[in-house]
């Protein structure tokens, strides 16, 4: 599935966290030398909720509070989000570089208060990237913009497919 397309993009239930998840929480240190995305995802936020892994499918979105992502600049942290089967997150606000991590890797975050706040656990949303648009039911919030070479590396599925992209050009 290609991340920028008319239309949504990803529907997923929700998952909540709160504030300052730090990468540490996201993927402990124990686990860093663990090579294989699978092997990583099966131990995502483990010591913060025990079962994520259980009820996390494919597509699911985290929605998060305020300096999601801070601590280590570990790639590890978006590498085992995706392959535990986030496919999005929307948050209040990340920590920066990994919200750039999250990007290079072809995680598409999304900051937007309003929708972090009232997303609800276990309900289904909607985002589609061609407008930034989140939606739950019959209610929808508007995320903050992305910068077009954001937008492009997102759509290009991360970094390194967006570089393969511009040197085959």
């Amino acid at each position: 599935m290609s991340p920028l397309r008319e239309g949504p993009i990803f529907e997923g239930r929700i998952h909540r966290f709160g504030d300052e998840v730090n990468t540490d929480v996201i993927l402990p240190g124990r686990y860093l030398a663990l090579r294989r995305p699978e092997e990583l995802g099966r131990h995502c936020l483990e010591g913060l909720d025990p079962g994520f892994v259980g009820r996390v499918r494919p597509g699911d979105i985290l929605a998060a509070g305020r300096n999601f992502g801070c601590g280590s600049s570990r790639e590890h942290a978006v590498i085992a989000l995706k392959a535990a089967g986030v496919a999005a997150i929307v948050a209040t606000s990340v920590a920066r570089i990994f919200f750039r991590n999250a990007v290079n890797l072809g995680l598409p975050v999304l900051l937007c208060p309003e929708a972090a706040a009232a997303l609800a656990e276990g309900e289904t949303a909607r985002i589609t990237l061609d407008d930034l648009m989140i939606r739950q039911g019959t209610r929808h919030w508007q995320a903050q913009p992305l910068g077009g070479e954001v937008r492009a590396i997102l759509a290009a599925g991360g970094l390194v497919p967006r570089v393969r992209q511009a040197l085959a050009s």
